[in-house]
């Protein structure tokens, strides 16, 4: 289990657990990131990424993805 920032572009990944605290888990729950969902790394730029979560574009800062473990 590693942080999604960690994650290789065009890595498909399962979501494994989000962590954080009680705010940051529900605004990542309201993205789509939530246990078992799927993501995928589609570009890092200067730490931000921006993934695909349940065919959605979403970006996310380095900080926000420090909490998704896949």
């Amino acid at each position: 289990m590693m942080p999604l920032v960690f994650a290789d572009t065009g890595e498909s990944c399962i979501i494994k657990r989000v962590g954080g605290n009680p705010e940051t888990k529900k605004r990542l729950k309201k993205l789509g990131f939530s246990a078992g969902a799927e993501v995928s790394v589609i570009t890092q730029n200067a730490g931000n990424l921006i993934v695909c979560v349940n065919e959605s574009r979403v970006a996310v800062s380095e900080e926000m993805a420090r909490h998704i473990f896949v």
